[in-house]
C-alpha cells in the first residue's frame, strides 16, 4: 500500500490537472463559438456560389472550363491534409492521418509512392508526414495562427497551379467536417478536376434548368466563368479549413471535458485510498499504544 505522502501528493497532482483541463475545455468553449460562426456565415456563400457556377457551366463550351475541369489519367496526385497545429485533441488529427491512408490504399494503390504529394496544413500533419515516405509540398504550419482567406489563398493557388501545368492530375482535400461539439466526421473530398454538378431527377434538363434563370452577364458568361472557378475553388478550400478549425475546438472541448470527469473520478479514488491509509496508520498506532501499556502492566 502507497504511503500516506505519495498518495496526497498524487492528489495535487490530479487536482492540477483537472483544474487546467477545466481552463482548456473553457477556452475552447470560446473559440469554438467564433469558429462556429465563421462555418455558418461562410456555407450559405459557398454554397451559392457553387450553384451559381454550376448553372453557368452546364450551357457553357468545354474550352472554358477545361483548365480546371479536365479529367486526365491519375498518375500523380496531391492530397491536402487538414489538421490542427497542437493536440489535446482525441482522435481529432488521428483520423484526418487515418482518413488520409485509407485514401491512398483504396484510390491510389496503385501508384508508385513517389507520384503521392502531401500538401499539410497544421502543424500535426506537417510533423506526421515528414517522417513518411511521401513528399511534402509547400510549409502551411501558420496558417491556423494567421487564420484567413488570403493565408488560405495562397495554398489554393500553389495547389491550382500545379494542376493546371500538369504537376497533379488529382487534388483531394482530407478534413474534419464540422457537424457539432461531439460530432466530426472525417471528409476526403475533391478539389480538381471540377466535377460537375449532377441535375436531380425530376428537374428541368440542363439547358432548361440554366436558362430558366434571368442572368444579366457583364462582361461575357466566358469571362465571369473564368474568374468565378478560381475563386470557388479557393473558397472550397477555406470552407475545409474553417470546417476544420471549428472541429478542432468542439473536439478539444469534448476531450477536456472527458479528462476532468475522470480527474474526478480518480480524485475520488485517491481520497478513499487516502482515508484508507490514515486509517490503517492510526489503527495501528492505537494497537502499538495498547500492546505497549499491557507489556507495562506485566511487567509491573
Amino acid at each position: 500500500m502507497a504511503s500516506l505522502k505519495e498518495v496526497r501528493s498524487r492528489i495535487q497532482s490530479v487536482s492540477s490537472t483537472q483544474q487546467i483541463t477545466k481552463a482548456m475545455k473553457m477556452v475552447s468553449a470560446a473559440k469554438l463559438r467564433r469558429a462556429q460562426d465563421g462555418v455558418t456565415r461562410l456555407r450559405p456563400y459557398a454554397q451559392r456560389l457553387t450553384s451559381i457556377l454550376a448553372n453557368l457551366t452546364r450551357t457553357t463550351t468545354d474550352e472554358v472550363v477545361s483548365e480546371y475541369g479536365v479529367a486526365r489519367e491519375v498518375r500523380r496526385v496531391l492530397i491536402i491534409a487538414i489538421t490542427s497545429d497542437r493536440g489535446l485533441a482525441g482522435a481529432f488529427n488521428s483520423n484526418v492521418f487515418k482518413g488520409v491512408t485509407a485514401l491512398i490504399g483504396q484510390r491510389y494503390a496503385n501508384l508508385p509512392r513517389t507520384n503521392i504529394s502531401i500538401m499539410a496544413i497544421g502543424k500535426k500533419a506537417n510533423d506526421y508526414f515528414s517522417r513518411r515516405d511521401l513528399k511534402l509540398v509547400g510549409d502551411y504550419t501558420h496558417v491556423f495562427s494567421q487564420l484567413s482567406f488570403d493565408t488560405v489563398r495562397v495554398a489554393a493557388e500553389e495547389a491550382m497551379r500545379g494542376f493546371t501545368e500538369g504537376s497533379y492530375d488529382e487534388i483531394v482535400m482530407v478534413y474534419n467536417e464540422f457537424k457539432n461539439v461531439a460530432t466530426q466526421i472525417v471528409q476526403a473530398e475533391q478539389l480538381l478536376p471540377l466535377v460537375p454538378t449532377p441535375v436531380p431527377a425530376g428537374t428541368p434538363s440542363a439547358n432548361e434548368a440554366a436558362n430558366s434563370i434571368d442572368y444579366i452577364f457583364e462582361p461575357s458568361k466566358e469571362e465571369i466563368i473564368r474568374s468565378l472557378i478560381p475563386l470557388s475553388i479557393k473558397t472550397q478550400l477555406y470552407k475545409a479549413v474553417l470546417e476544420s478549425n471549428a472541429s478542432e475546438h468542439g473536439a478539444r472541448m469534448t476531450a477536456m471535458d472527458k479528462a476532468t470527469d475522470n480527474a474526478g473520478e480518480l480524485l475520488k479514488s485517491l481520497k478513499l485510498t487516502y482515508n484508507r491509509t490514515r486509517q490503517a496508520a492510526i489503527t495501528t498506532e492505537i494497537l502499538e499504544i495498547v500492546g505497549g501499556a499491557e507489556a507495562l502492566a506485566a511487567s509491573r
